[in-house]
């Protein structure tokens, strides 16, 4: 029996007995039952919300060993050997989505004054000028040296 039927048979006996809900013994048999009746509801809430929340848990646990079985996969592909001998770790991977399109192009850094760190290409060096993404100040640089301005 689950806790809500034990309060609803409480409170069948206790209309059952036909009680004087008049006097101080039937009024208070009569509040600890809608009492009982009140804590079953939120214990059932309660559990119910539980099994939700593990619900997810369990989703999120599957979702978290898909990443790692992808990462770990990727990772025992630099395990294997070069045919040097040299440890495939020695290469870099050329990072995902940060592509210039040439291999040889370099890639400068400037900080905002906001702590915003910017990478960008010679392209945008050419340009003069850069737009801070974080803050929306506009950054200007030169391609002279400081020892031709003197």
């Amino acid at each position: 029996m689950t806790i809500s039927e034990k309060s609803a048979y409480l409170k069948g006996l206790m209309e059952g007995m036909s009680l004087n809900t008049e006097s101080n013994e039937g009024k208070m048999i009569a509040a600890i039952v809608d009492l009982l009746g009140d804590m079953a509801k939120r214990v059932t809430d309660i559990e119910e919300t539980t099994i939700a929340i593990s619900d997810e848990l369990d989703e999120i646990e599957e979702d978290l060993d898909a990443i790692e079985d992808f990462i770990m996969d990727e990772e025992d592909d630099y395990d294997d050997y070069d045919d040097d001998g040299d440890d495939a770790w020695d290469e870099e991977e050329p990072e995902e989505g940060f592509d210039f399109g040439d291999e040889d192009t370099t890639i400068y850094e400037v900080e905002c004054a906001c702590g915003n760190i910017i990478d960008f290409d010679e392209e945008t060096l050419e340009k003069g000028s850069i737009v801070c993404p974080n803050c929306g100040e506009t950054l200007e640089f030169s391609l002279e040296d400081d020892d031709d301005q003197d």
